[in-house]
Order: structure tokens, then C-alpha cells, then sequence
């Protein structure tokens, strides 16, 4: 059991990624004096949910994941359109699922991520069953595909949003609280404690790969995973839903948004470098996006866009108390979107009740002074 957090008790967030201004809005919703500082600019470069896809595919991300991520990320699907239904400003959401194609000399490949979808499906037993698809019903179910691939997979209940405008309405809704993020303030977590010590009240630790120096969990040394997404505007597309193409060397992924714009990414590079993206790999992601549909072939490139995910060695998250009225939360590498929303209310529930009912329902690692001190 921790402290519970009263009734107008001021919090200090570091950083204004996702994470950050998710805790930072809540917490001013229920009334709590909120100081949010970030290290970038208020462009939010600094923040890997920038560079985003923003898919809620818990079971189509299960073929690289853990069921424990799966049954977060379960759990945040039904807790994204309450969240999103508070903000000021409407957020682009979908929950048509993700459908799943390959060629067909990829065939084993589709097998594999079968398997492991039926492995998921056994340890989830809770979880909605994929549905296989003839040529007939991948037409039906994506017109745009019809006659390119003769088999695929339907992942029913899957979502997306828009992390841009996310990102955007969430710091719209603070303002509109009278919390405004200090943009280019940067904190260790030593100082941020003085700040603490001297306000009173709680401090929460969302600054992904900027926590690093200040990651104390041990054994739980934190390092950047490169992704690379190029986002393009294709009129001549139209795509219903999320799609992943499956492929042995580069499986992609397809998130259309709004107005034909369309996030492509696929790459996982074992590094912290944040320079632009590489020439071989912008390549290998356009030449599978022209492979699903031509008409990317005449689409423009809006951006082409790299970051890097704070990812702990067994690329689980993790929340960490690190003294009293004192958490770090990190660690959610490429899942950020998907899961957020639990590790939310885990951190809240905390806070508010001294409780870590849902962390342990769903697997969540939460370690606690106590627990360690046990």
C-alpha cells in the first residue's frame, strides 16, 4: 500500500510524450495542480509517439509480443473512446480491425504467424478468433485488394487513431485546465525531486529514452529500438482498415488516416541512432507498400520519419517506484499506443488507492519499495 494521493495535491510530470500528458490530463481533470516539463521543443520531435502508426492490434502484434502485452493492450481498446470522448478536439479513431495478407510464395510465413496467433488465442482464451479469408471474402471485406492477394486473415475488434491529432488535443485540453507544458526544460530526476521535496506532492517519470541516466530498476538498463515510417498521401488508395503484409526479411504495416494519408512502417533497428531515415530501408518500405496496392505508386511522400522506443532488455514496460509518491513509467518500445491507456489507470489506481489490482490482473510489472523491501 502507498500513500493515496489527496485532494488537491500539486504533481510533477517529466515529459510530455504520450505517457506524459495522458497522466498530466487525468490528474488535472480530478482537480490536482499539475506542472508538465518536457526536454524538446513544442513541436514534440523530442517524443517517439510522434513517429507513430498509432495501431491498437494486440493480437496482430502477439506474433513479436507477450500475452501479457496482449491483455494490455485488450484493455486499452475499450478505454481509448472514453479518453478520447473528454478531449476538446476530435480525434480520428477506427475499430475495423486489421486484415493480414501475403503473396503466396510467402505462405509459410503466414503459417508461422498462424501458429503463433493460436498460441495467443490459448493463453487469451478471452480474446476475438482471427477469421480466415478466401479471394471472395478478402474482396468483400477490402475492395481495394480484390484480385492482388487470394488469402488472408481478419483480426476482428483491432483499432487505430490518429497520434498527431492525439498528441495535439491532448495539449489543447490542458491548456483549457490551465496546464501549459514547459517545453524545453530539462530535469534530472534528482532535481525534480528538490523541486518535490520543497512543494510536497507526487512525481511521475515519463520521459522514455531521457530517463535513462535515471532508470533505476536493476537489471533493467533501458535502450532506443529504431523504427522508420514514411507517411504518404495516395488519393487513388483506399484502404478500410489497418493492414499488415507478411513477408520473411520486411513485413510491413498500412495505417490509413484521414483524407488518403497513410503511415507506413515496418522497420526494428537495434539502435539509438536518430538520424533520418536510410535510403535501403525507405526503399524496402515503398516497394512492399507499391506491392499491396499500384496506387502508391502515385502517391506523394509527406514525410519520411525515424525515431527511437525506450525499450527495456525483455521489451515488456514497466512502472517503478523509486521512493514515496515517487514512479517511472516507461519501457512501452513500440506498444506505446496500444497499451497506454492501461498503464494509466494502473498508475492511477496506485495513486488514488494504494492498489495494484489491475497491474497484477493484467501482468503489468509494477515493483514497489515495499515489495522489494519484502
Amino acid at each position: 500500500m502507498s500513500e493515496s494521493l489527496q485532494p488537491q495535491e500539486p504533481v510533477l510530470v517529466l515529459g510530455a510524450g504520450l505517457m506524459g500528458r495522458l497522466l498530466a490530463l487525468s490528474l488535472a481533470q480530478a482537480g490536482h495542480p499539475v506542472r508538465l516539463v518536457d526536454a524538446g521543443p513544442p513541436d514534440g520531435s523530442g517524443a517517439a509517439a510522434r513517429v507513430a502508426a498509432a495501431m491498437l492490434a494486440p493480437l496482430a502484434e502477439s506474433a513479436i509480443t507477450e500475452p501479457s502485452v496482449v491483455a494490455l493492450g485488450q484493455y486499452a481498446l475499450a478505454r481509448w473512446p472514453q479518453l478520447i470522448k473528454g478531449l476538446t478536439r476530435p480525434v480520428y479513431f477506427q475499430q475495423n480491425g486489421t486484415l493480414i495478407v501475403w503473396h503466396r510464395q510467402d505462405a509459410p510465413e503466414a503459417q508461422r504467424f498462424s501458429g503463433l496467433l493460436a498460441q495467443t488465442g490459448r493463453a487469451l482464451p478471452d480474446l476475438p478468433r482471427p477469421r480466415g479469408l478466401d479471394s471472395q471474402g478478402l474482396a468483400e471485406l477490402e475492395p481495394a485488394l480484390a484480385q492482388r492477394f487470394h488469402q488472408g486473415l481478419y483480426l476482428p475488434e483491432e483499432g487505430q487513431l490518429d497520434n498527431r491529432q492525439l498528441l495535439a488535443a491532448l495539449t489543447d485540453s490542458l491548456a483549457a485546465r490551465g496546464i501549459t507544458i514547459e517545453w524545453n526544460t530539462r530535469l534530472t530526476l534528482e532535481q525534480a525531486q528538490d523541486i518535490q521535496a520543497d512543494r510536497g506532492g507526487w512525481l511521475l517519470d515519463c520521459r522514455g529514452l531521457g530517463a535513462r541516466a535515471d532508470w533505476q530498476a536493476p537489471g533493467q538498463s533501458l535502450r532506443g529500438v529504431r523504427g522508420e515510417v514514411a507517411r504518404i498521401h495516395a488519393p487513388d488508395v483506399t484502404l478500410q482498415r489497418p493492414t499488415r503484409l507478411l513477408h520473411p526479411r520486411y513485413p510491413i504495416y498500412i495505417a490509413p488516416k484521414e483524407d488518403h494519408i497513410f503511415v507506413i512502417g515496418a522497420t526494428e533497428i537495434e539502435s539509438d541512432d536518430m538520424s533520418p531515415a536510410s535510403v535501403r530501408s525507405t526503399l524496402e518500405l515503398l516497394s512492399a507498400a507499391y506491392a499491396v496496392h499500384p496506387g502508391f505508386g502515385e502517391g506523394r511522400i509527406l514525410e519520411l520519419c525515424s525515431h527511437c522506443r525506450p525499450t527495456l532488455p525483455d521489451n515488456l514496460p514497466a512502472i517503478h517506484e523509486v521512493a514515496p509518491r515517487v514512479l517511472q513509467v516507461n519501457g512501452l518500445y513500440r506498444h506505446g499506443f496500444m497499451i497506454s491507456p492501461a498503464l494509466l489507470d494502473a498508475v492511477l489506481e496506485w495513486m488514488q488507492q494504494g492498489r495494484k489490482t489491475l497491474a497484477d490482473q493484467l501482468q503489468l510489472r509494477f515493483s514497489t519499495l515495499a515489495a522489494r523491501a519484502a
